[in-house]
């Protein structure tokens, strides 16, 4: 039987894994609904698709490895399950984290003014970097989380060989420093599109000053389109920043629970909180985007007409 506490993080993880999926999975179903229609896809929608089905694994990766770990810990640990939950979860992790990098730098590309040399040929030519930039994500993510397979993989035979020559404190010792180098070290270079993102969004905020003084010493009164663009980016990317961040530090701190005392607990918290980026921030892009939330309100419309009827 289960703790009432394992009952609480059960009810909570399917809770948000049921969130992002259908928050993700609407998102996916719009963009491929529309791309049917045009016979042709945005590049807005391309890193969007991109980025949910990324999402939808790295949601799935994570619910499996945080009810195995908290709720079966002795199966996770006996078994080449962590290679493989692992292996995924690194793949799933870096692709969910490079696409998202890579949305911020389309937000900056699309909507901010510059005069720069490198910067007007990426405006011009965004469509193609944009596809390069998510060939070149999948690529790393795929290198980083096959590297991250093998060191596993040796991990796991040496100490199934090492196994009968040394007692359990002494395994315990020896098995968590060939774990922690490679995983810790991968996790903490993840920090690089984070990076990227924060470099985008203050660009974009610089991108809006520069515009605001312009408007003031030119401008003969009214709305202004492009610093209404501004806003409206600055605001989405502030929002994915946040659950960015939100989201890196309890992966870290999943990454580190090993050390803590209460291992289980720790792992559980950071599992329900990292979820939360996933899942959450899918909803808030439903919210901003226009044609997404304009496609969820014709639903909701269609259905009431038909309970009506």
């Amino acid at each position: 039987m289960f703790s009432p506490a394992d009952n609480i993080f059960i009810i909570l993880i399917t809770g948000e894994f049921i969130i992002g999926i259908l928050g993700n999975g609407y998102i996916g179903l719009v963009n491929w609904i529309d791309w049917i229609k045009k016979k042709k896809i945005s590049t807005i929608d391309c890193i969007l698709t991109n980025l949910v089905i990324s999402r939808i694994c790295l949601i799935s990766v994570m619910v499996v490895n945080g009810i195995v770990i908290v709720l079966y810990p002795d199966v996770y640990t006996k078994s080449k399950l962590q290679i493989v939950i692992c292996t995924f979860w690194t793949f799933a992790n870096y692709l969910n984290m490079w696409f998202t990098a890579c949305l911020n730098v389309f937000y900056f590309l699309k909507v901010a003014n510059s005069s720069h040399p490198l910067f007007l040929w990426l405006k011009w030519k965004i469509d193609m970097v944009v596809r390069w930039i998510l060939l070149g994500c999948f690529a790393i993510s795929l290198l980083v989380s096959l590297i991250i397979a093998t060191i596993l993989s040796h991990d796991y035979r040496f100490h199934a060989t090492a196994k009968h020559k040394r007692n359990v404190t002494e395994m315990f010792h020896v098995s968590k420093m060939p774990y922690f180098e490679p995983l810790t070290l991968f996790n903490l270079l993840a920090i690089v599109p984070f990076i990227v993102s924060l470099m985008s969004f203050f660009l974009l905020v610089r991108s809006l000053r520069r515009h605001t003084k312009q408007i003031k010493l030119y401008a003969t009164g009214g709305r202004d389109p492009s610093t209404e663009a501004h806003v409206r980016a600055i605001k989405t990317m502030t929002l994915l920043i946040f659950f960015f961040f939100l989201y890196y530090t309890t992966s870290l701190l999943v990454s580190f629970s090993y050390l803590i005392t209460n291992y289980k607990l720790a792992m559980a918290f950071g599992e329900i909180v990292a979820i939360l980026y996933p899942s959450g921030h899918s909803l808030i892009l439903v919210i901003l985007n226009n044609k997404l939330r304009q496609a969820s309100v014709r639903m909701l419309t269609c259905r009431k007409i038909a309970c009506v009827v």
